[in-house]
């Protein structure tokens, strides 16, 4: 482990244990409540969350409830790990917390498909429970988060995704003012481009984290919005716009497949042209640059991947 920078605070928490083998009981409770805390298994040993006091607090807590079994455990302050970029770190939780909304999509559209009424409200409440729970341990924003969340609002509705689709007229949306989230990505910086290129060529954008801070806004890529445009299905914002507005442009499709790829990280069309733009649009974002200007910057990074494409 690295040493610390000088009056930074330390980007990890390690915990490290052991417990008598004839403990199994115990060993299960506290692989579970790790599983709960979202915590991530090195592959050497131990366990490791994001330094924040509320991770600070379980894991003391825990070390605690070791040490009451007979077991040994300590936590640790880190501040990096010799064989594991503190990126790589984030990536791996980033991949656990996308396995889990995956697993949690495919159990709604199960539920979609075979309950309906009272019972499929019930389902949904239940699974939105564990959404709950998985959103409060993403800690570094899977993208697949607003897939799920935009899938069990539809089914609370008991909208279908197909519903809106091609069925937006243009002359409706001009000259509006749209509202997404700070510090855009791949996804949400293509779709300003989209919106301007297609859709309201005199367009304002706002960033919050609320759509609540601007009522007469239309969201898009919105985590907490029951209208405007977002992931529906296994479509990433931008699919959702091209199709909604039925926009006929055969270079679209190739962009829409590289925005898909970067933005979900599937691999689903096997295409790599954006992921270099959504790593340059992280990297402004960490170094402080303005909503207004990664969205500017962006949007001509996205402009010349069109004009690209033969």
């Amino acid at each position: 482990m690295n040493g610390a920078e000088k009056g930074k605070p330390a980007a990890w928490l390690l915990l490290v244990f052991t417990l008598p083998t004839a403990k199994a009981s115990a060993r299960v409770g506290v692989w579970r409540k790790l599983q709960r805390y979202g915590a991530l298994a090195l592959p050497a040993s131990g366990y490791v969350l994001p330094n924040n006091s509320t991770n600070q607090e379980r894991f003391e807590w825990l070390a605690t409830s070791i040490r009451s079994s007979k077991g040994q455990a300590a936590v640790a302050q880190v501040y990096s790990f010799d064989e594991l970029r503190n990126e790589q770190i984030e990536h791996m939780f980033t991949e656990s917390r996308t396995r889990e909304y995956r697993d949690l999509e495919k159990q709604l559209l199960r539920l979609a498909k075979g309950q309906k009424g009272d019972k499929a409200h019930a389902g949904v409440s239940r699974l939105k429970r564990r959404f709950q729970q998985i959103v409060d341990v993403d800690f570094f924003g899977s993208p697949a988060r607003a897939r799920v969340e935009h899938l069990w609002r539809q089914l609370e509705s008991g909208d279908g995704a197909a519903a809106t689709l091609g069925k937006n007229h243009v002359k409706d949306y001009l000259g509006r003012t749209w509202v997404t989230r700070p510090q855009p990505g791949v996804d949400r910086v293509a779709s300003a481009w989209l919106i301007v290129h297609y859709i309201d060529p005199q367009a304002k954008f706002a960033f919050a984290k609320d759509p609540r801070r601007h009522p007469d806004a239309v969201p898009f890529d919105m985590f907490s919005s029951s209208n405007g445009f977002g992931h529906v299905g296994n479509d990433c914002t931008f699919e959702t716009l091209v199709k909604s507005f039925a926009i006929k442009d055969p270079r679209l499709r190739i962009v829409a497949q590289a925005v898909h790829d970067a933005d979900l990280a599937d691999e689903h069309f096997g295409r790599s042209e954006a992921l270099g733009i959504d790593r340059i649009l992280e990297g402004w974002n960490r170094k402080g640059l303005s909503n207004e200007e990664v969205l500017s910057r962006g949007m001509e990074m996205i402009e010349g991947l069109y004009n690209g494409i033969r």
